[in-house]
């Protein structure tokens, strides 16, 4: 699903989750946005770079703090979610279909207990 969808736009499953962060938010902190991912923020920066290339999104610096770095979704960026959003959305939903509503249900709260037992 990554390849057939993501690879269109030229994203990589790091990107899109960032570019995800960024339609829900707007605009977050750099470190915020490696937290969400579990990257660094080396590796934020790099992405970040590959996505204002794009005209995705910008960065611009907290006027009272220059050490803060926000980084903000462009319309031309919220306009390739919202394309690519509801394609990614369907592929995920194909992926489980087999499933029953019971299993699919616990496998959402199996993987919410991962991630709150590793703080992702």
């Amino acid at each position: 699903m990554e390849q057939e969808v993501l690879s269109e736009y030229g994203l990589s499953w790091t990107a899109f989750s960032m570019l995800y962060d960024l339609w829900i938010w707007e605009s977050i902190e750099t470190k915020k946005l490696a937290e969400s991912a579990g990257v660094s923020k080396a590796t934020i920066s790099n992405i970040t770079k590959t996505l204002e290339g794009k005209e995705l999104c910008f960065r611009k610096s907290d006027n009272r703090d220059r050490r803060i770095t926000y980084v903000t979704l462009t319309e031309k960026g919220k306009q390739v979610m919202e394309e690519l959003y509801p394609r990614f959305h369907k592929g995920e939903v194909e992926i489980v279909s087999g499933l029953l509503i019971e299993e699919q249900q616990s496998m959402t709260n199996l993987l919410r207990k991962v991630i709150r037992e590793n703080d992702f």
